[in-house]
């Protein structure tokens, strides 16, 4: 699919950036004021999300150029903070800033919402599980429902993995696929656990990326095809997805997708987002920003930059139980 090889393109076009670049044919700044304009026009220009989010942009570079003149520039610590804070303005958690002493990381997005998960809660259902790759997998409610629960899309699994699985599930009357607290990973497993859920080859989104400087500058939006034809393992019976604020990224595309799956149910609070893809660039100071520059979109052409709103929207309330597992097991009983 041309959005991988783009990625790759891309990816690559920013590690060559940095290879390239020696201390002795260009020196590293330490000029605040040279980093923070540097770092301004990197996100001017290249970052995808800036008009989506009504971001005032050009204000923010004034605010920033007055704060960065009272740096020193031998404080690297107030630099990086002061760089971070500017990033922190655009509540992307795909947004990071990277030098030999810390990484900013912005939680702005899900820090106010429900967790929608307590792993203590979810041991009482994932008990005598196995591990097929990344997925960990048992049945529940007597044997009636399959429970997988999948903690990272960093995490590979294969088609042989996902043959065990479903055979060990071929008795139950549906399968709940938990992804709460699941920040993301690689696409390509996104693309892999979707696929047994679907008959056929389908357009599941879109993408887009930049084409030059001006906030507006996108690339004609491009199909996302979800290649499932060629699967062997697949499951025809109810499928209930698991999914809360924490559920990010490539598990936020993973959502998007199963919406469209014919027999799926989506149950818990909003996801997370993280609709862009990252690239990164190199600062005067020899630190690395990473940002997004691609914007996804679903089949009725929708960002899903701000997450993926669920079928059934619900928290959990009990002590004692998992309200979400209890009401997939619900779902998937017809009740």
């Amino acid at each position: 699919m041309r959005m991988k090889h783009y990625m790759v393109c891309a990816l690559t076009a920013a590690c060559m950036l940095t290879a390239c670049r020696s201390r002795d044919e260009v020196p590293f700044s330490t000029d605040p004021v040279e980093n923070i304009e540097a770092l301004w026009q990197i996100i001017d220009t290249k970052y995808c999300y800036i008009e989506d989010k009504g971001i005032n942009w050009a204000a923010i570079h004034d605010e920033y150029v007055v704060r960065a003149q009272q740096v020193k520039k031998d404080d690297p610590v107030a630099l990086f903070d002061l760089c971070a804070g500017m990033l922190d303005s655009l509540r992307d958690g795909h947004v990071n800033l990277y030098s030999d002493f810390d990484i900013s990381v912005n939680t702005a997005w899900y820090d106010t919402f429900p967790a929608n998960y307590d792993a203590r809660l979810r041991a009482l259902y994932l008990h005598d599980y196995r591990i097929a790759g990344g997925l960990n997998y048992c049945t529940i409610d007597e044997g009636r429902v399959g429970y997988v629960y999948y903690g990272s899309f960093s995490d590979g699994f294969s088609s042989a993995n996902m043959k065990w699985v479903f055979a060990a599930m071929s008795d139950c009357m549906g399968l709940i696929i938990d992804v709460r607290n699941n920040g993301g990973g690689a696409i390509t497993n996104a693309y892999r656990l979707a696929a047994p859920f679907f008959a056929d080859d389908q357009t599941i989104g879109y993408w887009q990326h930049k084409t030059g400087p001006a906030h507006d500058a996108f690339s004609v939006l491009e199909p996302m095809t979800l290649d499932a034809s060629a699967v062997a393992q697949k499951w025809d019976k109810p499928v209930v997805v698991l999914c809360n604020r924490r559920s990010y990224s490539a598990t936020n595309l993973f959502v998007s997708m199963m919406r469209y799956a014919e027999r799926s149910t989506i149950i818990g609070g909003m996801s997370g987002g993280g609709g862009g893809m990252p690239m990164s660039y190199e600062l005067p100071c020899g630190w690395m920003v990473r940002f997004s520059s691609v914007r996804m979109f679903d089949r009725e052409k929708n960002s899903i930059e701000e997450g993926i709103r669920p079928d059934i929207e619900m928290r959990m309330e009990s002590e004692d139980k998992d309200d979400l597992i209890e009401r997939a097991i619900d779902v998937i009983r017809g009740q």
